[in-house]
């Protein structure tokens, strides 16, 4: 099976999958191949908190035309796979010097499904893009074509938690691997100070409890599948997680509205009472401990001057050295001019996506005697 997430986090969703009992788990650009049955299929989906999508190969062949795609996929019994009642959606992606344009094979590919139920049955099945019954992903590269069921349906990310968002919202997949990077140990205080509609504090939270990312999903791909065994899926919905009765996860924003969405949303999930929230600016929010990890994703300045942006990252930076001794800092950013002026040296770099922004995911440690400046230039 083939799990998707975003660049920079295969290595977190290759540890996951080997957690939950995969095998022959290798990572690949944006993501990551393994072996597994249908529980671990099932479980995946409801487990994974960096996974995109769970898809499933059914077929792989050669073709190095349109006519030599439609052949193959017409060898595929598609009536073992969906019913004509079902509505079905193609996702495709090609990196073919035969193949020029995604949409065009994907438009054969449904062609080719199409004409083998009308000619079993005169009927056809419909195409729904939106909330299709049954997802279908093609993937070509040069001219090796990969047919694989989306056993998601939906997004991964798409929790179901969140029922608005503030601007410029963190994506739930990220904000989870960016925690799982940081190390924390769901015992520490984690905090996000700017914490907008509260998408790290949820997925804090979810983990310090053992909550799957799952549990809040109407529906996932497979239960539309023809061979769903709903017994075993409801064996895994049932499992008991253990619950944490102490507060570790801590968040605020100066604005208002913010904090109001991220109430709703908390509530949501169910977590009011796991995460504490103050209407605070981050100069005035001081931490609850001497300990802990800050996960946090700032403004990157897309709707603020330049000089603005600049000031309120040495802000950040001077908040940080005065009140948080003892803390790893973990900061999110797509602004490399900006970050300069925290004024703290990095101990930990990398590259990670929010969106189509590239961005640095960056540590500064915390401690007495170790608060380095940056010289200025």
């Amino acid at each position: 099976m083939v799990a998707k997430t975003f660049k920079g986090l295969e290595d977190v969703l290759a540890k996951e999958l080997e957690d939950l009992g995969a095998q022959e788990v290798q990572t690949k650009n944006r993501m990551v191949e393994f072996n597994g049955d249908k529980e671990l299929m099932y479980r995946a989906n409801y487990h994974l908190r960096t996974a995109l999508r769970v898809l499933k190969p059914i077929a792989e062949f050669k073709a190095k035309n349109e006519n030599e795609l439609y052949e193959e996929v017409q060898k595929i019994d598609w009536d073992e796979i969906f019913s004509l009642k079902q509505t079905f959606a193609i996702d495709s992606v090609v990196n073919s010097e035969f193949f020029s344009h995604s949409k065009y094979v994907a438009l054969k590919m449904k062609d080719a499904i199409v004409d083998q139920f009308r000619d079993k049955y005169k009927k056809r099945p419909f195409v729904e893009t939106e909330n299709s019954d049954i997802r279908i992903n093609l993937h070509i590269a040069h001219d090796v074509c990969t047919i694989l069921l989306d056993s998601s349906g939906e997004s991964l990310h798409r929790r179901g938690y969140r029922t608005k968002a503030t601007k410029a919202p963190l994506n739930e997949v990220l904000a989870a691997g960016m925690i799982l990077i940081s190390g924390w140990d769901k015992k520490s205080p984690l905090i996000d100070p700017m914490c907008g509609s509260g998408t790290i504090l949820i997925e804090a939270a979810m983990m310090a409890n053992g909550i799957p990312p799952g549990m809040y999903r109407e529906k996932f791909g497979f239960e539309n599948w023809k061979d769903f065994d709903a017994d075993l899926f409801e064996e895994i919905v049932e499992e008991e997680y253990e619950e944490c009765n102490d507060v570790y996860v801590y968040g605020s924003d100066v604005s208002e509205i913010a904090i109001r969405i991220a109430k709703r949303n908390i509530a949501n999930a169910s977590l009011s009472k796991k995460i504490n929230l103050l209407i605070k600016p981050i100069e005035g929010y001081e931490p609850p401990s001497k300990n802990g990890v800050v996960v946090t994703n700032p403004p990157y300045g897309e709707r603020i001057k330049k000089n603005e942006i600049n000031a309120f990252y040495k802000v950040l930076g001077d908040k940080f050295k005065q009140s948080y001794n003892g803390y790893n800092i973990w900061m999110i950013s797509s602004n490399n001019d900006a970050i300069k002026h925290v004024g703290l040296q990095h101990s930990h770099k990398m590259v990670l996506f929010n969106g189509p922004l590239e961005c640095r995911y960056l540590k500064y440690e915390i401690y007495e005697g170790s608060k380095k400046m940056i010289p200025s230039e």
